[in-house]
């Protein structure tokens, strides 16, 4: 049988422009991580499994794929979909629902939905996400500050929790401390869930009541564990981000104690409904399946993160986390230092997106967020990051954050598209 060599580089430098320099390096780069990606490899195929495993203890059946209208009683699908949720999590529920619309809202259920008027939230791990600021003391909008339930946080310290700092703050009103797991817009590491078991246990040695809630966007199934099987109450994330498997259109979940999943179903829908309404609207095929595809798409997007550390490096850039760290989640952040920098950046990610590879991004006031942002994706769900996507604040120092991919060549093409604008505006010389 005749053995054919195809030749990627000649595609990369015909059909998207890709310089001969960029296109060398990215061979080296993908000798030197080849370990890594070993690795990666096996959690994934330790997390497929365990999906699997879930799917198959449930009997899952092809008519619980079908979906439900108005309110949505009786809705098998949805049902058996938070039974494997649980599973998977090793909850004691889930709540799934296509009406969670983003990451942001999931945590808003978990907040809003268990602390009441008297009580304090404590950020142990600094500032959260931009986008829920105004969910924690905006003004007349229906934030916590408006309940009057009050919000403290403690600075990380070196870019880790602050223990010291966490147990002065603790007093009799603090019903829950938040942890967000990844980075959100800043340079501070994942958390690992090792260090999430650690600070869980640690906060429960100081008051044993206390509800742990972890924010785990961009983790999920990044490590072969998750925040609920390391001591955590209370989980939430977004289902276009890792457990959507880039299939799921819509959607979030929660997962932890059963009667804090009630109060965040009851926050949902209305006191008392618990979660025995919301349609499934056409979604059930697409977040089952879209879990059943997620570990494999999460490693690929991880393949994706070492080479884009890697690679970056090699140019010049500081990265976090380097590509040889850790990693407990789906971000690479890129210091890029000045603003046509990160633009240019952004739009050869745009680039050689599936769609809209026509558009050229512009930063904007996007809703939550107190800076322009410029946000490169051309995915085939709208902003969803669990497709190749990078975006950033337009302020100092000027970091974009990549993340997601659901194969790891589409990764690599769109990392050196995005060196080749860096070189071609004038912010790489090679």
């Amino acid at each position: 049988m005749e053995t054919k060599f195809y030749n990627t580089n000649a595609i990369a430098a015909k059909d998207f422009g890709i310089k001969t320099e960029i296109l060398k390096m990215s061979e080296v780069v993908s000798e030197e991580i080849a370990p890594i990606l070993r690795d990666i490899e096996r959690i994934a195929e330790f997390n497929q499994l365990k999906v699997l495993a879930a799917m198959k203890n449930s009997l899952l059946s092809d008519y619980h794929l079908s979906d439900s209208t108005g309110y949505g009683y009786n809705d098998t699908g949805r049902e058996k979909i938070e039974q494997i949720y649980a599973e998977i999590f090793k909850a004691e529920d889930a709540l799934v629902r296509p009406q969670i619309v983003s990451g942001t809202h999931a945590i808003t259920l978990c907040l809003l939905g268990v602390l009441r008027p008297g009580d304090e939230l404590l950020s142990a791990t600094g500032t959260p996400y931009d986008t829920l600021h105004n969910v924690l003391y905006g003004d007349n909008c229906g934030s916590l500050k408006d309940f009057g339930i009050k919000y403290k946080e403690v600075s990380l310290k070196d870019n880790k929790p602050d223990y010291n700092g966490i147990k002065a703050n603790i007093n009799k009103k603090t019903r829950m401390v938040l942890i967000q797991r990844s980075r959100g817009y800043s340079l501070r590491p994942a958390m690992s869930i090792d260090e999430i078991g650690q600070l869980i246990k640690f906060i429960k040695s100081i008051k044993r009541d206390i509800i742990c809630f972890v924010d785990n966007c961009y983790g999920e199934f990044v490590e072969v564990r998750e925040p609920i099987e390391v001591g955590a109450d209370l989980c939430a994330g977004s289902l276009i981000k890792n457990p959507g498997g880039g299939i799921a259109f819509t959607g979030g979940y929660v997962v932890g104690k059963r009667e804090l999943v009630k109060l965040c179903a009851y926050r949902l829908t209305a006191p008392g409904l618990d979660k025995n309404c919301g349609s499934s609207m056409f979604s059930n095929r697409l977040i089952a399946q879209g879990l059943f595809y997620s570990p494999k798409v999460v490693g690929e997007a991880l393949k994706g993160a070492v080479y884009t550390s890697r690679i970056m490096e090699k140019f010049g850039f500081e990265v976090s986390p380097k590509f040889d760290e850790k990693r407990s989640d789906i971000v690479t952040a890129v210091i890029l230092r000045n603003k046509n920098a990160l633009i240019s950046f952004c739009r050869g990610i745009q680039k050689v997106g599936p769609v809209d590879s026509h558009v050229q991004p512009e930063p904007w006031d996007m809703p939550g967020y107190d800076h322009q942002v410029i946000m490169a994706g051309g995915s085939f769900i709208q902003g969803s990051s669990i497709e190749l996507s990078a975006d950033g604040p337009i302020r100092e120092p000027y970091a974009v954050y990549i993340q997601g991919g659901l194969n790891f060549a589409h990764i690599k093409l769109g990392v050196m598209s995005g060196l080749q604008a860096l070189m071609e505006s004038g912010n790489l010389k090679l």
